[in-house]
């Protein structure tokens, strides 16, 4: 746990014993022995973020003020960012801050005073790290309360991706759209990048005329000229510092909840998007009140490599949840869900990424349910389930666990399932342990009790036993706890969800795959997307080409519409080698950036023997795609 409360009571001498290296490093992974030894250290870990530079366990930075200029022409921002600052540690001298890219020309330093006009301060620049990037060093004198930074970025920001008219679906304007999670909010600004510390932050930002600038920030006005004004109230980590240009076009939902997006999608993503109320309300009846004003989205450009991203007042979308019939809005549900756990409560180090995306998973799922029955939440739980189980098969076995180890090498390995589904997984256990009259009720003053605030699991474990495990102490073992937070792999624990209509499904595939039955007689009339996925998933692994073609013929798989099924027919077709989807595959590559989606598809090809046709589609696609998938693609096709 890492604020300023908790700190003041730590002694200076205690700070520098505890003191975690900055950098990537790879000490032993300790387990503790027993969940009372974990209970026991909750708290006391001063700085356990090894992937920032910066000594927030001395200064840290409660605001920031950015004023920059949006240039397309260069891609790049320039400006400026002022910082004002805390000190945590009495007498602390230096301020490191984390940078990536950034070209740094001045540093003023100012007084708690407003009349001082600053004076300029020497700084140091650390060596370039391919992770972490370059440690910016400033000295403090005792007075300085605040610092000004001129600086600019790189056009090979990985946190920005700078779109030419041509790759947008206007073809008339650019657009420019950010991506902070998890280190590159370092690309975009001179800050303390790392979740345990929060910040509030206003911004000016002045873009070329007929462009609308949008933050996750209260938009506080423009002046018709390319101006634009921006608060952020609510202290926030860096990681949800989020920026958006382009020609771009708003539709109110209700009151406090709208949609932005380029024209020719605005309609749709209204329509498909329009339960999004509902799903605050759920949310607000079992977690409590919504605590961040308004709940916009914006639709990205297909270049956005995420399903969503859950940025405070405005989550970013990916274009490929528009699928017309609602059918993919959970990720919806799962960004709101964030506003309670991550952005309200959040992890403060990313070796704890499970308190922010299982806790939002769990949260995403009974908010479906809430709204469209237990029969829908057990299918998503059940697809989800054969998700986390490749990720198990595919990962090396220390990242398995939900507490992560301190080997971990990049923060980008804790987004995989394990974080989401094994930490939902966990929390249902929880659930049916404790039983919902007491899980729900813990839950909220969770959320309370921590509310913008980061914390470890060594927090949670030790508010969950003082708490509830308290109150029902027969309920949950420490072996319990021990096994699903710090073992490897699932444990037999574990949910195993069963839908009545995924059986169905299962039973008509193993009639069609028999020969008992033709795809055309398959009466699949009133299937949910669910459904469909459950089906394409779990089609025998060796089908003929006669059999793809049967498929093909009566349900179109080849160039659907919706993203989800189609993506998991490729995976078919790549490994049946069904070379009549090839054209559509190739579309689907070159007009679709989501990671989830392309990483395995080029995985696949490259395993099957179809690497050179890969790497010619992809030489096409790699413009369009953001850096961090540009990163992950190229890693894969380079083996």
């Amino acid at each position: 746990m890492i604020n300023r409360f908790r700190l003041g009571l730590v002694s200076s001498v205690a700070l520098s014993v505890m003191l975690v290296a900055c950098g990537p490093s790879n000490p032993s992974d300790e387990k503790p022995d027993t969940v009372a030894e974990v209970v026991e250290t909750a708290g006391k870990i001063v700085k356990d973020d090894k992937f920032t530079y910066a000594n927030y366990d001395e200064v840290q930075v409660r605001h920031v003020h950015l004023d920059l200029d949006v240039d397309f022409d260069q891609k790049k921002l320039i400006g400026t960012a002022s910082l004002d600052l805390e000190r945590i540690k009495l007498g602390a001298n230096q301020l490191v801050l984390d940078t990536k890219g950034l070209t740094i020309t001045e540093v003023r330093v100012f007084k708690d005073d407003p009349l001082d006009e600053g004076k300029v301060l020497g700084f140091v620049m650390g060596e370039d790290d391919p992770v972490l990037g370059r440690k910016l060093m400033l000295p403090l004198a005792p007075e300085t309360s605040s610092v000004e930074i001129t600086y600019e970025t790189s056009p090979e920001a990985e946190g920005l991706q700078w779109l030419s008219p041509q790759q947008t679906a206007g073809k008339e304007h650019p657009f420019l759209f950010s991506q902070a999670q998890a280190l590159n909010a370092r690309t975009m600004a001179p800050l303390q990048d790392t979740p345990a510390v929060r910040m509030t932050y206003s911004a000016t930002l002045r873009v070329p005329d007929g462009l609308v600038a949008l933050m996750s920030a209260e938009t506080l006005g423009d002046d018709g000229e390319g101006e634009f004004e921006f608060d952020m109230r609510q202290p926030i980590p860096s990681y949800l510092l989020a920026i958006a240009v382009g020609d771009i076009k708003f539709k109110a939902i209700n009151d406090h909840i709208g949609v932005y997006a380029e024209d020719y999608i605005l309609d749709a993503a209204v329509e498909e998007f329009s339960e999004t109320p509902d799903m605050e309300r759920a949310n607000a009846e079992l977690y409590g009140p919504y605590r961040w004003d308004r709940y916009d989205m914006i639709v990205l450009p297909p270049s956005f490599p995420f399903g969503g991203m859950e940025n405070p007042r405005l989550s970013f979308l990916t274009p490929t949840l528009v699928a017309g019939d609602k059918s993919l809005t959970n990720v919806v549900a799962h960004e709101l869900a964030h506003s309670w756990s991550g952005n309200l409560v959040t992890n403060s180090s990313w070796r704890d990424s499970w308190l922010n995306e299982g806790f939002t998973s769990y949260v995403e799922n009974r908010v479906m349910e809430a709204l469209y029955g237990k029969d829908r939440a057990v299918m998503e739980q059940a697809l989800a389930l054969e998700d986390l189980k490749r990720d198990i098969a595919d990962n090396p076995p220390e990242l398995s666990q939900l507490k992560l180890p301190e080997s971990l090498r990049h923060p980008d390995d804790a987004f995989t399932n394990v974080a989401y589904v094994k930490g939902q997984f966990f929390l249902m256990f929880l659930e049916e342990r404790f039983g919902r009259e007491a899980f729900d009720p813990f839950l909220k003053n969770y959320f309370d009790t921590y509310a913008f605030e980061a914390i470890t699991t060594e927090d949670f474990l030790s508010y969950m036993d003082k708490t509830i495990r308290s109150e029902l102490p027969d309920a949950v073992s420490d072996a319990d706890v021990q096994e699903w937070v710090f073992g490897q792999g699932l444990p037999d624990t574990a949910a195993d969800p069963q839908s009545d209509a995924f059986e169905k499904v299962t039973a008509i595939i193993s009639d069609w795959s028999s020969g008992v039955s033709s795809a055309s007689e398959i009466d699949a009339s009133g299937w949910s997307t669910h459904e469909w996925l459950h089906f394409v998933n779990n089609l025998p692994e060796a089908l003929s080409d006669a059999q793809f073609a049967d498929l093909d013929r009566a349900f179109s798989f080849t160039g659907t519409q919706n993203a989800e099924t189609a993506f998991a027919w490729y995976l078919k077709t790549i490994a049946g080698g069904y070379e009549p989807a090839e054209a559509a595959l190739e579309d689907f590559l070159l007009t679709v950036g989501r990671g989830k989606f392309i990483y395995r598809l080029y995985a696949a090809l490259e395993a099957n023997g179809k690497g050179d046709w890969a790497r010619d589609v992809y030489a096409r696609s790699r413009p369009g795609y953001h850096p961090i998938a540009q990163r992950r693609i190229d890693a894969i096709l380079e083996g």
